[in-house]
């Protein structure tokens, strides 16, 4: 057998040129100790903050605590297969959650992972869950409306694309009643809507996520859920994870609206968080950082410039208050941040007016900006006699002789409060909360009993959409209502009236 040097000498160059040497590098660390959902890490020298650590048993942690010595880390997942010894590994990513239109109709857990037995999710693309609030030459002014379906609100508090409205109130004053409403009111227009529930009942959820899927708004509607039964990161990512998700939208020129429910709950898993990680408690025992907390999460809702799309994200934080105490810490916090409050109070709610919402403690930092210009005009003196009512209501309660004007201006508070109570899950159309609206602040109910008011408004209804359907597409299609359709209004609602029987 003949041996060719320059055959062999060919080949072994041909492999020397291949070769590659690819060295793998690892940043790995050891728990030093574990309790509470909290590890802390010795090693990891290259650790960034807000890190994604990997532990054994498929469990993950995001690191929080840089220390000279040690890497402080909070765990998302069941932590009670993690024992002291174990090997952590550094993934050099930063915290993400998968984003994208594959999200629609599903329920995910704080971390983006599916809970609703659906299969995986099947998205590509994946945000940071800490995201840059856009800066003040990247927005424009509010503008555009957010209708709730809600009379009192759209009419007197009205929310627009982009707003950051608070809804206040205390337990069982119908807050999340609200937000649901707001969500079934979006069927068929072009908002996508975000529920995130944080340290809530299992069942709460449950039951919203039902009634989402019973009026088919779920096609249009993301749940995240971090029951109070998960770990305190895990409720400390909830709402991080849903605003991530609608910034998606809100970045690719779509309309998104997330809901909180609720950032007291929030701060108080963070409290839990910050105290494990011995962190140094401030008022109340909440970390110094709680403020900010909340306002690099409220303030990436934006209405976008038109360079950057013209996007939108509209964030509603829920607050629960204790006894109606609107100057504790949180609320407060919340209040200064947001863009207006929507208060609830709870002597209304049993009092029947529902949604039970305190005209003089309520207020949109946007105000008319966020309303249609029909619904400007008609809702101009509503919130003014609504607080005039309530005053006189007040300071006459113990006056027995009152003059005719007195007892007018009461008849017609009455009738106006009646006219702002609404059945849940029952939204209306601009058009609609505007006939009603306009009959009130026009006289047109003065003579009619307050307890045949709704009666009066189902018909009125009724016979605007068979007998006079151009006023209502005149106010869909132009978002206004030319002096001609006014007057239009005006004689189909007297029209109307001769015919209407209590």
């Amino acid at each position: 057998m003949d041996i060719n040097p320059a055959e062999i000498t060919s080949v072994l160059k041909k492999q020397i040129e291949a070769y590659g040497r690819e060295i793998e590098v690892e940043s790995i660390g050891t728990v030093i100790s574990i309790g509470d959902g909290v590890a802390r890490i010795s090693g990891l020298r290259d650790c960034q903050m807000s890190e994604m650590l990997e532990f054994p048993g498929d469990v993950f942690g995001i690191a929080l605590n840089l220390e000279p010595d040690h890497v402080g880390a909070v765990l998302l997942g069941d932590f009670t297969k993690i024992k002291e010894g174990d090997t952590v590994k550094g993934t050099g990513k930063i915290m993400s959650v998968p984003v994208g239109e594959a999200m629609l109709g599903r329920v995910v857990d704080a971390i983006g992972r599916p809970l609703d037995g659906k299969g995986p999710i099947e998205t590509e693309k994946f945000y940071p869950i800490e995201g840059q609030a856009p800066n003040v030459l990247e927005r424009q002014p509010v503008h555009e409306p957010v209708q709730t379906g809600i009379k009192a609100i759209d009419a007197m508090i009205p929310v627009g694309r982009g707003q950051r409205e608070l809804i206040i109130g205390d337990r069982q004053t119908g807050k999340t009643a609200v937000c649901i409403d707001t969500i079934l009111n979006q069927k068929g227009k072009d908002l996508i809507c975000i529920y995130v529930g944080i340290g809530q009942k299992m069942s709460t959820v449950k039951a919203v996520q039902e009634v989402l899927e019973k009026h088919g708004a779920m096609e249009y509607s993301i749940v995240v859920n971090a029951p109070a039964s998960d770990p305190a990161a895990m409720q400390w990512l909830a709402p991080f994870c849903g605003c991530t998700i609608g910034e998606y939208f809100r970045d690719n020129s779509q309309h998104a609206l997330v809901i909180y429910d609720d950032l007291y709950k929030h701060a108080m898993a963070w409290r839990e968080v910050s105290l494990l990680l011995r962190r140094p408690p401030g008022r109340e025992a909440f970390p110094g950082d709680v403020f900010n907390l909340h306002s690099r999460l409220l303030e990436r809702a934006a209405k976008l410039s038109d360079e950057k799309g013209a996007g939108s994200l509209t964030a509603l934080p829920i607050v629960e208050i204790q006894q109606g105490d609107v100057t504790a810490y949180i609320p407060t916090n919340v209040i200064s941040i947001t863009d207006g409050q929507i208060y609830l109070e709870t002597d209304l709610f049993n009092a029947g007016v529902r949604p039970a919402v305190n005209v003089g403690l309520s207020v949109s930092r946007v105000g008319g900006a966020a309303q249609t210009k029909a619904m400007k005009k008609v809702a101009g003196t509503l919130r003014l006699e609504m607080a005039q009512y309530r005053e006189l209501a007040a300071f006459t309660q113990f006056a027995s002789d009152l003059d005719t004007a007195t007892q007018n201006q009461l008849r017609r508070g009455e009738r106006l409060v009646e006219v702002l109570k609404q059945a849940q899950y029952e939204p209306l159309e601009v058009e609609e909360q505007i006939y009603i609206i306009y009959a009130g602040t026009q006289r047109f109910l003065d003579d009619i009993p307050v307890a045949a008011v709704e009666q009066f408004q189902k018909e009125l209804f009724t016979f605007m959409r068979d007998r006079h359907p151009e006023i209502g597409k005149e106010i869909r299609e132009k978002k206004a209502l030319s002096d001609d359709g006014f007057a239009k209004l005006k004689e189909a609602i007297a029209e109307f009236k001769k015919t209407f029987t209590a």
